[in-house]
C-alpha cells in the first residue's frame, strides 16, 4: 500500500462481566463514533469485551452462548463501513475457545482462538477454554495483519508464526490486570517480540475493576524498531487514534495530540485502589461508602481513597469511640471529615460493649480479660457499620491492611466486617507511603496521623508494636513469604532475626481462616490474598 495511512481507533473500555447488552451497545457506539468522527479504517477492541473479563463460571451456562450470538448478530447488523476487532468467548462443537473476530461489512470474516491459555495467579482460563492452534493473517486495506489475545504475546511463537506467514501488523487484545510496575514488564515484553520478530504491535488493553482485579488500560503501539510511538493512559476510558503507514518497514503516527502520563510508582498504586473502588461499588449498585474513620493511618487513606472515588456527598465516616479511644483520635476524625467534606456521625460503642458484657458475665465468671474483651469492642464497630450499610444502601470498606490480614491482626465479624477492603493488598509500610503522597496533592490527612505509632485503641497504651514486629520488618519478611515463596531459612539467610522469622511465618500459616472469610479487595501486588493465593485452611504443614 502506498499513499494513505491506516487510521486505527484503540477503544480502551470499560466492561461490566456478565452485562452483555451493555457491552455491546458500548461497542456499537465506540465503532460509529470512530468510523464517523474519526474516520477510521478499523476499530480494536479489549479481550471478551462483549462479556467481560474474566467470565468465570458464566462460561458454564448454556444462556451466556444464547447472549453472546444475539450480541454478535446485533453488531453485525449495527455498524458498517468500519473493520471491527472483538473479542468474545466462541463455541465450536463441544470446544469452547477465548477468541477475537475481525468483523466486515456487517459479516464475521474471520476468528482468532487464543493459543496460550495462562493459568497462574489470578488466570485459570484452562478451567473453561480449550486453546487454539492457528494463526490469523488478513488483509487491512494492503496490510498483512495478524490477530493475537493477550498471553499470546508473552510467548515468542505467535509473533514468529505470523511473520513467517508474512504479516507487517500484529493486533494484540488483552485484558491483563494491573500489578506494581506492570507496564514496565508490558513494555518490555512488547520491545521483546519486535525483536524477535520484526512486526509493528497494537497492543489494546482494557480498563476498569472487576471485583478483585484491576484492569490499567495502557493501551500501545510499537514499531518495527521497537519504538512506543503511542500509549493510551492507564485508569481512563478513552478512544485514541493512530495512523499506520506501509513505506519502508512500516510506521505508526499520531494525528491528534493525547496528554503525557508519568505516573510515579504511588501514584499508579493509588489510581489503581480509586478504581477498584469507584467499579467494585457503583457496578454493584451501591448508592456510596461508608466508613469506620477512627484517627489511625489505615482508615484515614482508606477515606481519602473513597472520596476520591465516589465523590465526597457520596461517603460517610463513622467515628465510634470507646472507653479507650484517645482524644487525639476523635480530634483527628473530625479534623479530616471536615476537610474533606464528608458527612461524619460520633457514634459511641460504650453502652453495646457493657451491654455485651453484662450478657456474657455469668459465662466468663473468674476469668481474667484478655483479647476477648478487645474483639467485642471491634465487633459492636461492626454490627454498627453493617446496620447503617443496610439502612442508607451504602458499602462499608474495610480499612485492613495487607500487613494486618497476613499475621491476624484483625478481628473477624469486627474490623474485617464489611463488603470491599481497598488496603487488603497494600503494607503497612505502603499505607504510609501513599498517605504521605496523597498529602502532597492535597494535605486532607492530619499529620499527627502519619506521624503518631499505629494503635488500635483497644486497651490501655496499646500499640502495633507489643504484638508485632515493628512494620520495617514485618513487611519485608511477608513479601518474602507471601509474595515470593520463599521458605524460612532463606529469608533468615538473608539476616532477619530467625525468632520474629518463625514467629511471623507461623502466624500467618494458622490465620487463613480469617482471610478466607475476608471481604474482596483491589489486588496489586502479584501474589495477593484471594484469587492469587490458595492454602488449605485445614493443613498439618510446616515449614
Amino acid at each position: 500500500m502506498s499513499g494513505k495511512n491506516i487510521r486505527i481507533a484503540l477503544a480502551q473500555i470499560n466492561t461490566i462481566v456478565g452485562d452483555i447488552k451493555r457491552n455491546t451497545e458500548m461497542v456499537i457506539n465506540h465503532s460509529i463514533k470512530a468510523r464517523d468522527s474519526f474516520a477510521s479504517d478499523i476499530i480494536i477492541f479489549p479481550e471478551l469485551a462483549i462479556t467481560g473479563y474474566p467470565p468465570e463460571d458464566l462460561l458454564y451456562r448454556a444462556a451466556f452462548y444464547a447472549q453472546i450470538k444475539n450480541a454478535l448478530n446485533e453488531l453485525t447488523g449495527a455498524v458498517s463501513g468500519i473493520d471491527i476487532i472483538i473479542g468474545s468467548p466462541h463455541k465450536k462443537d463441544s470446544h469452547t475457545y477465548n477468541a477475537c473476530s475481525l468483523i466486515r461489512d456487517g459479516k464475521i470474516r474471520q476468528t482468532y482462538a487464543k493459543q496460550y491459555l495462562p493459568n497462574y495467579g489470578v488466570f485459570d482460563e484452562k478451567r473453561y477454554f480449550e486453546a487454539g492452534t492457528e494463526n490469523c493473517v488478513f488483509d487491512l486495506k494492503g496490510i498483512p495483519t495478524a490477530l493475537s489475545i493477550c498471553e499470546d504475546i508473552w510467548d515468542r511463537s505467535v509473533c514468529e508464526q505470523a511473520a513467517k506467514a508474512g504479516a507487517k501488523l500484529m493486533i494484540n487484545i488483552n485484558a491483563s490486570p494491573y500489578h506494581i510496575d506492570k507496564i514496565s514488564l508490558r513494555k518490555q515484553i512488547l520491545k521483546q517480540r519486535v525483536a524477535e520478530s520484526g512486526l509493528n504491535i497494537v497492543y489494546v488493553n482494557l480498563v476498569g475493576g472487576q471485583d478483585e482485579l484491576v484492569f490499567d488500560g495502557g493501551s500501545m503501539a510499537v514499531d518495527s524498531q521497537g519504538n512506543i510511538v503511542f500509549q493510551a493512559p492507564q485508569f481512563e476510558e478513552g478512544l485514541y487514534i493512530i495512523e499506520f503507514s506501509a513505506n519502508g518497514n512500516g510506521r505508526f503516527s499520531t494525528p491528534f495530540e493525547y496528554p503525557k502520563q508519568d505516573f510515579s510508582r504511588e501514584e499508579a498504586i493509588y489510581q489503581a485502589l480509586v478504581l477498584g473502588v469507584r467499579d467494585y461499588v457503583q457496578k454493584n449498585g451501591f448508592s456510596g461508602a461508608i466508613i469506620g474513620l477512627s484517627g489511625g493511618i489505615d482508615s484515614a487513606l482508606t477515606l481519602c481513597i473513597a472520596v476520591d472515588a465516589l465523590g465526597k456527598n457520596n461517603v460517610e465516616a463513622i467515628i465510634m469511640p470507646s472507653r479507650y479511644t484517645s482524644a487525639m483520635s476523635m480530634e483527628d476524625a473530625e479534623v479530616m471529615s471536615k476537610l474533606l467534606g464528608v458527612k461524619a456521625n460520633t457514634i459511641s460503642i460504650e453502652k453495646p460493649f457493657a451491654a455485651f458484657t453484662e450478657s456474657l458475665q455469668p459465662v466468663f465468671a473468674n476469668l481474667p480479660p484478655d483479647t476477648t474483651e478487645e474483639n467485642i469492642q471491634s465487633r459492636c464497630r461492626g454490627i454498627l457499620l453493617m446496620a447503617i450499610s443496610n439502612k442508607t444502601g451504602k458499602l462499608v470498606l474495610t480499612t485492613g491492611n495487607k500487613s494486618e490480614m497476613s499475621v491476624g491482626y484483625a478481628t473477624l465479624y469486627g474490623d474485617m466486617a464489611g463488603g470491599f477492603a481497598p488496603l487488603k493488598d497494600v503494607s503497612k509500610t505502603l499505607v504510609y507511603k501513599l498517605s504521605n503522597w496523597r498529602n502532597q496533592q492535597s494535605h486532607d490527612i492530619p499529620q499527627r496521623i502519619i506521624d503518631r505509632p499505629p494503635t488500635a485503641e483497644l486497651r490501655e497504651n496499646q500499640l502495633d508494636q507489643d504484638s508485632l514486629p515493628l512494620y520495617d520488618i514485618l513487611d519485608p519478611v511477608l513479601e518474602r513469604y507471601i509474595e515470593q515463596d520463599q521458605s524460612p531459612e532463606e529469608i533468615i539467610k538473608t539476616g532477619f532475626d530467625p525468632e520474629t522469622v518463625k514467629k511471623v511465618v507461623m502466624m500467618v500459616d494458622r490465620n487463613e481462616y480469617k482471610r478466607r472469610q475476608a471481604a474482596p479487595g483491589v489486588r496489586i501486588t502479584q501474589r495477593a490474598f484471594g484469587r492469587d493465593r490458595r492454602y488449605p485452611i485445614t493443613s498439618g504443614y510446616r515449614e
